[in-house]
């Protein structure tokens, strides 16, 4: 029995959603499962980029499709990305699908459980949905143009149909499914988080981190925001906060990554006059141990319009480092529901700069408080969010829609 993933990225693009699918595809094939994904030949960055159309990746039988290459600069541009990768994996589909075989589909690009739906009916096979993130919601909330009518109500119904075709719909957090059973999707949801691989992400001493020396933090306090700098992300409050702390010894704002509004972030720091305000680019992944591990603490933000619709995996990596967390947002969202329960860090609603502020010199002044935070956060992550503990969550879950197909 075959089980068949699909995304747009996968191996070897360093994308996270690339990286999850990676991770899951080649522990499956390990387990002796026929694993098959069906992605594209970019890379997330490099939409130019011309990967094999076959490969074998540790076991994975890979399936490079054709699609469009405009990017993800130019919005009419990367939908027809999209168009042309549906069209193009409904094809593959039809050739590789028998019945009872399962199809995990993800969620980049958006709506793709449409399409394996459809496929999915004609071949008699299974469908499970691994969702990321909620569209067209995400996009409702950001107000982008022409969802907010009967559009984004139609993507919604279709969206909605083939997530109760599924067998299964493994969302991120409880927020997520209950935003899905509003939408009617009752009987099948399954809350597996994302992960991050505690082995290679593990705490690490500043004084060991090459790091700290060779971006000259040997000696500072540092608050750390890494990962993507994107819409759904807030940081006035954190710009505020570092304005506030300007004029103090020790504190140090540091974002690492990248995304559309790094630039906006980079100019405001600018026209602020924020010294204590530093920049660095994605790190590879076989660096994250030293690039989470620069921080003191690290800052989540999320729009309190995406709790539900979004759950900022970063905070994974960050309990591995076993760093405490400000999280800016809704108070009563996911992750603030976690650190509240095991205290390994703070929730503060947008806007509260003097909060935030407090909360950093809080943790500047009580070094033996802030550790323990650390601590109790890469417990909770061992418990909760390590990889081994995901993979085998979803194991036993694909082990048991296939067993029903049989």
């Amino acid at each position: 029995m075959k089980i068949i993933f699909l995304n747009r990225f996968f191996y070897p693009d360093h994308s996270a959603t690339s990286q999850l699918l990676t991770d899951l595809a080649c522990y499956l094939a390990g387990q002796g499962m026929e694993i098959h994904v069906v992605t594209s030949r970019q890379r997330y960055d490099d939409a130019a980029a011309q990967l094999p159309a076959s490969d074998l990746v540790q076991g994975v039988h890979v399936h490079r499709v054709w699609t469009s290459r405009f990017g993800r600069d130019w919005l009419p541009g990367r939908a027809v990305d999209y168009l042309s990768y549906y069209l193009s994996v409904a094809w593959c589909l039809l050739r590789l699908l028998e019945k009872n075989n399962v199809v995990v589909a993800k969620t980049d690009p958006p709506l793709i459980s449409i399409v394996a739906a459809v496929v999915s009916k004609l071949r008699g096979a299974r469908q499970v949905n691994w969702i990321q993130d909620l569209f067209p919601e995400v996009a409702m909330a950001l107000n982008v143009r022409g969802m907010d009518g009967w559009f984004g109500g139609f993507l919604k119904k279709w969206r909605n149909s083939s997530l109760r075709f599924a067998k299964a719909n493994v969302v991120l957090g409880e927020r997520m499914g209950e935003c899905l059973r509003s939408e009617g999707v009752r009987d099948n949801i399954v809350v597996i988080p994302n992960w991050a691989d505690g082995d290679a992400i593990r705490p690490l001493a500043h004084e060991e981190n090459a790091l700290r020396k060779a971006w000259g933090l040997t000696d500072r306090f540092v608050v750390c925001y890494s990962g993507n700098m994107g819409r759904v992300h807030e940081f006035g409050t954190i710009l505020d906060a570092a304005e506030l702390l300007k004029n103090e010894q020790g504190p140090v704002f540091l974002f690492i990554g990248g995304g559309p509004r790094r630039g906006q972030v980079a100019e405001e720091v600018t026209a602020r006059g924020l010294s204590n305000v530093m920049f660095q680019s994605y790190q590879a992944r076989e660096r994250l141990r030293e690039s989470l591990g620069v921080a003191d603490v690290h800052v989540v933000s999320l729009l309190p319009s995406m709790e539900g619709l979004i759950v900022p995996s970063k905070f994974y990596g960050i309990a591995a480092a076993g760093r405490p967390t400000l999280f800016i947002g809704d108070v009563n969202g996911e992750v603030p529901a976690v650190l509240g329960a095991e205290h390994c860090g703070v929730a503060l609603q947008i806007g509260n700069s003097a909060g935030l502020r407090d909360a950093i010199k809080t943790l500047i002044d009580d070094e033996a408080g802030r550790i323990a935070m650390g601590e109790r956060a890469r417990c909770v992550f061992e418990r909760q969010f390590d990889k081994p503990v995901a993979l085998i969550k979803w194991r036993d879950l694909l082990e048991k829609v296939m067993n029903e197909g049989r």
